[in-house]
């Protein structure tokens, strides 16, 4: 008898409860979260922005065989051999890499960048129409004989 009391107090309670969802509704509902999961995914695909941050490069300029590293703080120094030639900060600016000289009132100077792997190389312009090819190396600190 109490198995029969209790299957109708359950049965009643299922009674009033609100009717299920029609067919339409669970469609339209499992569409939108099918493209909130897809615009997540997509969010995810998107590379992130390349950062110049704790990057080490080699080039030639003006004859010299030059290095260049930033630090994980952004700031930079370029030296050639044993000779402290430059330093500063580097900054990413609208996919642009800025270097602003510590040793001279020029203001930035704006080279073209794209991620680059250790070891390639990649064809830069400045904002001043100077064209230089660079190659990145394994980061390596400053050298203590050409820090600022």
């Amino acid at each position: 008898m109490r198995i029969v009391m209790t299957s109708l107090a359950v049965l009643a309670l299922v009674a009033c409860n609100k009717p299920a969802k029609t067919a339409d509704s669970n469609m339209a509902d499992n569409n939108m979260a099918m493209d909130g999961n897809a615009m997540d995914a997509n969010a995810m695909a998107m590379p992130a922005a390349f950062q110049i941050n704790e990057t080490t490069w080699e080039f030639t300029e003006d004859g010299k065989p030059m290095t260049e590293t930033v630090d994980a703080s952004g700031n930079y120094v370029a030296w050639s051999g044993d000779k402290h030639i430059d330093h500063g900060t580097a900054a990413m600016v609208d996919g642009k890499v800025c270097f602003t000289s510590a040793m001279d009132k020029m203001g930035p100077e704006c080279w073209t960048t794209t991620e680059t792997a250790v070891g390639a190389t990649l064809n830069t312009t400045s904002d001043k129409g100077k064209k230089l090819a660079v190659k990145r190396v394994a980061y390596m600190a400053v050298p203590a004989a050409v820090a600022p």
